[in-house]
């Protein structure tokens, strides 16, 4: 088949990597454009760029795939299929409609499940035991067309969303492949692939820096996902108060894990939500709306990830100080 691979973010490059080393021909690569900050151009990361740039295929960089003049091109490259990934923008159903037959997406999450642009953040977030991947043939409905290949990967307590992304990114390369194989055979008229149930649709909102707040109420299991979700970005941050201090330090928590309260040789300080309940020279617990959270990892403000050994030789905290 002949194919425009769109694509930005990392997710997309075991897929484009996988495609340009098959007999298909890929011609095209759509990518997000560099952002324009006046006469300089900020360096960005853009992963599939760089494969694009050392294969030296044509690289379309539009503010908007769906503008006239980028359906005019894509309608010029007389594409068989569009192979969409980590692309950034939804396309528009005049769009996929320059491909003889439409698009597929690689999407993070076994859908209906986790539609939008942070699915594996918000699996994680929700503490879910199983992820995966699905393929859909796109349609003008965000995430909503018909599956043509699932595939599942357990989640450990051990993972975080740095740690998922790589692996169904190398999921999502043999379902693509098999994917391209069922549309080669397709009429283009026939029904095609697995309809999703629309009842059991859940969303999955790109995140913003509210989200990673840590609200103490809440419990330490659900705060510990939290955690692990947000990484790198927003990260899960608190504010540490403490009486002696003039200001509240500023702390993003990179590491915890829920503590079983009988698992102590001393019980901790009985405590509200969100106030530490023992503090020592190598551990912090601080208690939340349901079970203790043992801080394993911090960032101060304006400096590096620490163990919290290291933050605690500099800033002991007491118990009652209250984080919030």
């Amino acid at each position: 088949m002949r194919i425009v691979m769109f694509g930005t973010g990392p997710f997309a490059v075991p897929t484009f990597e996988a495609l340009l080393a098959s007999d298909h021909d890929v011609c095209a690569l759509y990518t997000r454009p560099i952002a324009d900050s006046g006469n300089r151009r900020k360096s960005a990361a853009n992963p599939t760029r760089d494969v694009a740039e050392a294969k030296g295929l044509v690289i379309h960089e539009p503010i908007d795939a769906n503008a006239a003049d980028s359906i005019a091109v894509l309608q010029e490259l007389q594409a068989d299929l569009f192979v969409v990934c980590d692309y950034g923008q939804i396309l528009s159903r005049e769009c996929l409609g320059s491909a003889k037959k439409g698009g597929i997406n690689l999407h993070g999450s076994l859908l209906p499940k986790y539609r939008g642009a942070a699915p594996i953040n918000w699996c994680l977030y929700n503490g879910d035991q199983v992820t995966g991947i699905t393929i859909i043939h796109m349609t003008a409905k965000l995430d909503g067309g018909p599956c043509l290949a699932t595939r599942e990967l357990p989640v450990t307590d051990q993972d975080t969303s740095e740690s998922i992304e790589p692996k169904l990114a190398q999921l999502g390369v043999a379902a693509v492949v098999d994917s391209i194989g069922l549309l080669g055979k397709w009429d283009g008229e026939a029904a095609i692939g697995e309809s999703q149930d629309q009842a059991l649709a859940t969303k999955a909102p790109r995140l913003k820096k509210s989200d990673g707040l840590l609200d103490w109420q809440r419990p330490a299991v659900q705060l510990f996902n939290q955690i692990r979700a947000f990484q790198p970005w927003p990260g899960s941050f608190t504010n540490w108060h403490a009486p002696k201090k003039k200001q509240p330090m500023r702390l993003i928590v990179h590491r915890a894990i829920v503590v079983d309260r009988d698992s102590l040789e001393a019980p901790p300080a009985a405590v509200d939500a969100g106030q530490v309940a023992f503090c020592d020279k190598e551990k912090l617990l601080v208690q939340t709306g349901d079970g203790l959270l043992s801080i394993e990892a911090v960032q101060p403000a304006g400096k590096k990830n620490m163990p919290i050994a290291d933050f605690l030789r500099g800033n002991p905290p007491a118990v009652g100080d209250r984080f919030i």
